[in-house]
């Protein structure tokens, strides 16, 4: 693939890493949450980083923060899929720990390039 620039961002690497644990733990998931709970988290996962990589096509500083914000607010939809995995038992705490470390890291992340941005 070749590198357009947002490929290099933090960000968006480490946005991708959770879309690859996502897929990961959701293959696990019972057959009956394909349409529901494991579609919803494939949803928010992919719109981080594809949502770091639109905004930083649109070529400005105002633009990148703004979907970067988007990310942010999927990042966050996505934990709370993940705590309601857990609370229904579609998934244990331990299998999801990953999962939820690298959103968290990835919210710090996003929270600090975000503020970077409005500089």
């Amino acid at each position: 693939m070749n590198e357009f620039g947002y490929e290099k961002l933090g960000v968006w690497q480490k946005g991708m890493d959770l879309v690859s644990e996502i897929y990961q733990v959701t293959s696990r998931f019972p057959p009956e949450e394909r349409f529901g709970l494991t579609a919803q988290l494939r949803r928010a996962a992919v719109s981080i980083p594809a949502n770091i990589a639109e905004g930083f096509g649109r070529g400005s500083k105002p633009h990148l923060a703004n979907f970067a914000k988007m990310s942010l607010g999927s990042v966050y939809e996505l934990r709370t899929e993940l705590e309601i995995a857990i609370r229904t038992g579609i998934a244990k705490r331990e299998e999801l720990v990953t999962a939820v470390n690298l959103s968290v890291e990835l919210s710090r992340m996003l929270d600090g390039f975000i503020r970077s941005l409005a500089t």
